[in-house]
């Protein structure tokens, strides 16, 4: 679609949302009306941007625990009218209710739908699914698709599992997480893995990013073409197409804006700023102009796959930045370091911290141990590669990789700055 047409379609759904959701969802009537903001008042998109106030999860979660509203005063719809409720992954706090209305697919499986064509899906493919429901049951969607599922539990500990249902059943995709990555690569002495997916079409990647050291096995080594996604601001999700040059926001269903940190000041395409995130598919508890805490650069211009639709590159997560000593210290800095060793180069760390300036940089750093390691070596070399890094010389905790993705606070995503 053409980009005037995309936001006049933006336009329609926003001054329709914004009636509704003033109207229903408590939340936005208390938040708007304290900024003198009527729903009359708003007669374009932007108006839209410029009048309606931002809010953070911060703010749901104050509105939630004075009320006693387990869904922040978002919902709009009678509890009886939602079809299904999913939750978020806690990684950054509680987990967040996801209320949904659908009639035949679940929303999040739903706006993924051009993503896995794409990737090359179609109709009689077969395709591996780790049983469950967190944040979107996929069953019916993969039926909808015309896809045969094969059910498998594809979490710690079942790498085999896994290897040996794609040898049998040939499948044409997955979805893959950091553990079956590294149960994967632990089993690449006894398996040739290359062989066992070599069905494979494609296979998705989300939870947590991807160290460059471990996509290039992945793709070079073990022949799999990855499409890596993440989240549209909570609004959905935004994966990689074949060019694999940034994550496709589909702007029929977010209202995507970039926006100054420090105020609600638009940040020009190509600079960083905030991921803000409006719905305009949810019917039942829509954010609206949501500050994401995703730093990431918007390109608005056509991509090299024909797709008009905004791409994103997320940068970090606002205030993940420590400052030790005077001095910031950034997620992606320590990573290009950890990974630069042959027993780390799965990037797994994290930084240990109890407030964002601290005076020390204490890192818990995951290592294979398919053989004996020498921990006082590969802590001296740690040390050394991170200083020259980052300017700081860290405290060094190594743990296998095993014992640190069992210590994660969640079942789909890895914390890279945890407290003490």
């Amino acid at each position: 679609m053409p980009r005037d047409q995309l936001r006049a379609l933006q336009e329609r759904r926003v001054l329709e949302l914004v009636h509704v959701a003033y109207e229903k969802s408590p939340f936005y009537r208390e938040l708007w009306s304290a900024a003198g903001i009527e729903p009359g008042m708003v007669r374009s998109l932007d108006d839209f941007e410029r009048l309606i106030p931002t809010f953070t999860k911060d703010d749901l979660r104050a509105y939630r625990n004075h009320t006693g509203d387990p869904f922040g005063g978002l919902l709009q719809v009678p509890r009886t009218r939602l079809t299904s409720v999913m939750s978020t992954s806690g990684t950054t706090g509680a987990p967040e209710l996801i209320p949904e209305i659908w009639e035949s697919v679940p929303p999040l499986p739903a706006c993924s739908t051009r993503d896995l064509w794409e990737l090359g899906l179609r109709p009689g493919d077969r395709v591996l699914v780790p049983a469950g429901a967190f944040r979107g049951f996929y069953d019916t969607f993969f039926r909808k698709m015309g896809l045969v599922p094969i059910y498998i539990d594809t979490w710690i500990g079942h790498g085999a599992e896994v290897l040996e249902a794609a040898r049998r059943f040939r499948p044409a995709y997955m979805q893959l997480m950091m553990p079956t990555l590294l149960e994967f690569e632990r089993l690449a002495g006894t398996y040739d893995i290359r062989e066992a997916l070599s069905s494979f079409k494609g296979a998705a990647f989300a939870g947590q990013p991807l160290g460059k050291a471990l996509a290039d096995k992945v793709r070079d080594e073990w022949g799999i073409e990855l499409f890596v996604y993440g989240s549209a601001g909570d609004t959905g999700t935004a994966w990689e197409c074949r060019e694999h040059n940034g994550y496709h926001l589909w702007e029929d269903l977010v209202l995507p804006e970039l926006l100054d940190t420090d105020n609600d000041r638009a940040v020009d395409s190509g600079d960083i700023g905030e991921l803000t995130a409006t719905d305009l598919d949810n019917k039942a508890a829509p954010l609206i102009r949501f500050r994401s805490g995703d730093l990431v650069r918007l390109d608005r211009s056509t991509c090299g796959c024909g797709r008009t639709h905004a791409r994103q590159w997320v940068i970090g997560r606002r205030g993940d930045e420590t400052v030790v000593a005077g001095k910031p210290v950034v997620v992606s800095e320590v990573w290009a370091a950890i990974e630069s060793q042959d027993e780390t180069h799965d990037g797994l760390f994290q930084i240990i911290r109890s407030t964002r300036v601290a005076d020390r940089l204490r890192l818990r750093v995951g290592y294979q141990s398919v053989s004996e390691v020498d921990l006082d070596d590969l802590s001296a070399r740690l040390q050394t590669v991170v200083s020259e890094r980052v300017g700081v010389r860290p405290e060094i905790e190594l743990v296998s990789v095993d014992d640190l993705v069992a210590r994660s606070s969640s079942v789909a995503k890895f914390p890279r700055v945890v407290k003490e």
